[in-house]
């Protein structure tokens, strides 16, 4: 079992009421190993906070607090009722993760407030400071309003004490969050998307996000001035960001702190900010890999309707579930297998989709009985096209049909720049939407893999079941479009993988995409898509390519080998956009596994291998870049070596451009 503390609380409520003096009020919160402060003082009335790292400060005085409908002020006039700090300190267990036991340690100060006006609105602004950074929420109490709570703008700033480096991708919601990375000084940001990580002038790493975003607005960050960034919350069609009735709870407004940027990534603080687990039962899911009719469509191949190119056949999944049995692994997504896809399916109208019914050419009954006798589970497939109205009308009886033929997996679409062609994916009707579908998907036993979905922002600590995302410029990019530049994949582990697990579907062998559209293709190494199973963290990882492309491959193995669900991580080394080495253990053995890619430039790493057990001697099983191998010469060939080490050992290891190397250490 794993130990639960919780310390002795420190109690400091102070009725201050009307007695307060001229003089500012302050309250101080460190952090309990003392890295970080956050100070709150009410200037004026006006609350303020700012927050330092050691002797660095990182935020200075800055705004907090709402505007409400009819311009009403809710971010001054307001006097302190009540003050307490508390310590909480426990270690608790994921069902599935990139780290087995999270300690969640961190200290609290709560501050209620009241305005001095006819209507004296309440407000509670709950702060915590871990030792990798900080967090706050406001609170408005359940306090006999009457009519209904219409927030139009939220006061909150961020004023950064000085400028950085800021690695970014644009609030343009009609394309949601698929777009590049770009970098670009704080100063020079418009409206950007949450994480957003920055490389400051001092030389800490920096990322702000959010957390347990429950029936509320996605917040976003936007520039106002110098290095000034104010929330901007993604707003209703009628332009109202939040609407409730008696009380709301924003998500936590979220600032990780590292010394460098690789810290950031072994932090916890989303994950703590959200409620324990709340599913009796987990045991229908267990971390997997899985093949797909899925990239045979992409790169034209196959088409998701019913053509004579279908891709979704029957005779098209039993091929693929004999592949999948034959080497050994156990899930299949099939894509278009239900009525409803058309040539224009993807396009923003309100397409009508069946979830019940099978296509031409495809019974989906036969199928999962064929794939139960090969011991081959089928993954659910539901594209919405962003019509609701159509989904929600039939989500019971899709669900039910899938818990009937024992499928415990599905993968939801909302292709559109719309829900409901009205409503953006990130305000509050799509945040509360995800976790109405997320919530039905556990009463069927169902977990769930979104794609073109609100961002993360922890809720798989409570629900489990929500096991990964999109939420990013994937894999597909590279099949029909100018692609993925090298960098991407050296951008989103400090960027959005800062927020969970993004099924970014890897595993490309053949990168020059041979059967492809003439021009597209993968920009790196094949050597590089295996080390993208540990650089890149889901539970269910992808093993994207054709069958073919697979076959008699002995690259193949690293994928039978590789798991999904790990004891812990440890990121080795690494530069935003440049290169990144990250180790992992498997959860179920003893065995460790490592991934290390590049952007365009070659590179020569020295590793230390100083993680190993000390005690035991390893067999490095090396998949690299094969000589003179990079993105433009021979990408496709992988050098296969095996050699014994220890934890005392140095391992050097060479990058070929766009390149990589995956390495299983496996325990002698």
């Amino acid at each position: 079992m794993i130990k639960r503390l919780i310390l002795p609380v420190l109690l400091l409520s102070i009725a201050i009421g009307n007695a307060q003096g001229k003089k500012a009020k302050s309250y101080e919160l460190t952090s309990p190993g003392g890295q970080n402060k956050i100070k709150f003082e009410l200037v004026n009335s006006v609350p303020k906070y700012a927050v330092s790292h050691g002797k660095t400060e990182v935020i200075t005085p800055s705004d907090m607090g709402f505007l409400l409908k009819n311009n009403e002020n809710f971010s001054s006039n307001f006097k302190i009722t009540g003050v307490k700090k508390s310590t909480f300190d426990e270690t608790w267990k994921q069902v599935w993760g990139e780290k087995k036991n999270i300690r969640n340690h961190y200290n609290q100060l709560v501050v209620k407030l009241q305005q001095k006006n006819k209507q004296k609105r309440k407000l509670e602004i709950q702060f915590r400071a871990f030792d990798d950074g900080i967090a706050f929420r406001y609170v408005y109490p359940k306090q006999g309003t009457k009519d209904s709570i219409f927030i139009m703008d939220e006061k909150t700033t961020f004023n950064l004490k000085e400028d950085g480096k800021a690695w970014w991708i644009p609030a343009n919601r009609e394309n949601r969050d698929e777009y590049l990375f770009k970098d670009s000084p704080v100063s020079t940001l418009d409206t950007v998307l949450t994480p957003l990580t920055i490389e400051s002038k001092s030389g800490l790493a920096l990322s702000f996000h959010e957390a347990n975003l429950v029936d509320f607005a996605s917040m976003t960050l936007v520039n106002t001035t110098g290095t000034q960034l104010k929330s901007d919350l993604v707003p209703w069609a009628d332009g109202v960001k939040v609407r409730v009735k008696d009380t709301f709870t924003s998500s936590w407004r979220t600032l990780q702190i590292a010394e460098k940027p690789t810290d950031l990534i072994t932090s916890y603080l989303i994950l703590n900010l959200n409620e324990p687990n709340k599913l009796a039962n987990t045991s229908y899911f267990k971390p997997y890999k899985y093949f797909g009719i899925w990239w045979g469509m992409h790169i034209g191949k196959y088409t998701f309707w019913e053509s004579d190119k279908q891709g979704a056949t029957t005779k098209h999944a039993q091929e693929y579930i004999d592949f999948t049995a034959k080497e050994g692994f156990h899930h299949l997504l099939i894509e278009g297998w239900n009525k409803g896809w058309t040539p224009t399916w993807y396009e923003n109208k309100m397409h009508m989709f069946s979830f019940t019914k099978s296509a031409d050419n495809f019974d989906l009954e036969k199928v999962v009985e064929y794939g139960k006798k090969n011991d081959v589970a089928l993954i659910g497939y539901h594209e919405t096209g962003s019509n609701l109205i159509n989904y929600l009308k039939e989500i019971d009886d899709a669900f039910a049909l899938y818990k009937k033929l024992g499928m415990h997996s599905v993968k939801i679409g909302h292709v559109g720049s719309k829900l409901n062609m009205k409503q953006w994916h990130f305000g509050q009707f799509g945040v509360n939407y995800f976790r109405y579908v997320l919530e039905k998907a556990a009463q069927y036993d169902l977990a769930v893999l979104y794609h073109e979905s609100i961002k993360d922002t922890g809720e798989r600590r409570t629900y489990p079941n929500m096991v990964s995302r999109e939420a990013a410029r994937g894999q597909e990019y590279n099949a029909w479009s100018e692609g993925n530049p090298p960098n991407h994949l050296t951008i989103i582990p400090f960027t959005r993988l800062l927020s969970g697990p993004m099924d970014f579907t890897p595993g490309i062998f053949d990168v020059e995409v041979k059967q492809g559209y003439p021009g597209k293709r993968v920009h790196g190494t094949t050597a590089q898509q295996l080390a993208l199973y540990v650089t890149i963290y889901a539970p269910i990882q992808m093993m994207a390519d054709l069958p073919e492309n697979y076959e008699g491959k002995p690259a193949l193995q690293f994928l039978k080998d590789v798991p999904t669900d790990w004891e812990t991580t440890k990121v080795l080394n690494g530069e935003i956009g440049q290169y990144i080495t990250t180790a992992r253990k498997d959860r179920n053995s003893a065995d460790w596994f490592l991934g290390s890619i590049t952007n365009e430039k070659a590179r020569d790493l020295a590793i230390s291998l100083a993680f190993l057990d000390s005690k035991a001697t390893y067999e490095a099983q090396i998949y690299a870049d094969a000589e003179g191998t990079d993105e433009t010469h021979n990408p496709s060939a992988v050098a296969i070596s095996k050699k014994n080490v220890k934890a005392s050992d140095v391992l050097k290891l060479h990058l070929g451009g766009a390149g990589g190397t995956a390495i299983r250490f496996k325990k002698l």
